[in-house]
């Protein structure tokens, strides 16, 4: 099935290059120039995208603005290319939710193989879903309907926030690793940094954890990982 890239960069003779390189790769490519463009695109189409190509230097709001917007909403794939080498500036965007990261000048075959695979880890992800409910205390995770409620009260996820919940769950009450958490929900070849991890747990904990009358379900066991318990 052909894949939708939304490719996000303002020099156009760039932009025009990478998008023949797509098309003849057999991806569809739908094309903005700006920041705010982007995330208009992405608000309007976002069903059918599958990868985002995101420059970091962008007119109207930078990249990793657009990766934030985006990230309240949606774990779609992110690709950032940026000219910027600075270990700073790969360690915002990686921990802001961007996948990979490259630097240009890239050649084309190691951004075509970095795309590669970023979308085979997203069909695992999709592909290992399973027809489960979980559960624990008022926590219940429908698996299958990708629904999550606490105490009869709806939460909203995202996809990435989702998997590392149902790998928790699945796992209720044992220590799970920085390393084991990365293998399961990011995949094994991920190769960003390990504190996403942290960053996510984080985003979790103030939608399931931070409700007022709750107890605290996720628990931080220091040198050691995370479990989620009573």
């Amino acid at each position: 099935m052909t894949k939708t890239i939304l490719l996000v960069e303002d020099e156009k003779a760039l932009a025009d290059s990478l998008r023949e390189e797509f098309q003849f790769e057999d991806y569809q490519v739908l094309t903005t120039f700006d920041g705010i463009s982007a995330v208009d695109c992405f608000k309007n189409n976002q069903a059918q995208i599958d990868l985002i190509i995101l420059d970091w230097m962008l007119p109207e709001l930078d990249g990793l603005g657009v990766l934030r917007r985006i990230r309240r909403e949606s774990d779609v794939p992110i690709i950032m290319l940026t000219a910027r080498d600075y270990v700073g500036d790969k360690v915002a965007g990686l921990t802001g939710g961007a996948d990979d990261y490259i630097t240009k000048p890239f050649d084309i075959e190691e951004l075509l193989a970095r795309m590669d695979v970023v979308l085979r880890r997203s069909r695992k992800f999709q592909d290992s879903e399973r027809n489960d409910l979980l559960v624990l205390d008022n926590l219940r995770v429908d698996v299958k309907n990708q629904q999550v409620t606490r105490n009869e009260k709806d939460i909203q996820l995202t996809q990435r926030e989702f998997h590392l919940l149902t790998e928790l769950l699945k796992q209720s009450g044992k220590i799970l690793s920085r390393d084991e958490l990365l293998d399961a929900v990011w995949g094994i070849d991920f190769t960003g940094q390990p504190n996403v991890v942290d960053v996510y747990i984080r985003y979790l904990r103030n939608k399931i954890d931070r409700i007022p009358g709750e107890n605290a379900l996720i628990h931080t066991v220091r040198g050691r990982g995370y479990k989620i318990s009573k």
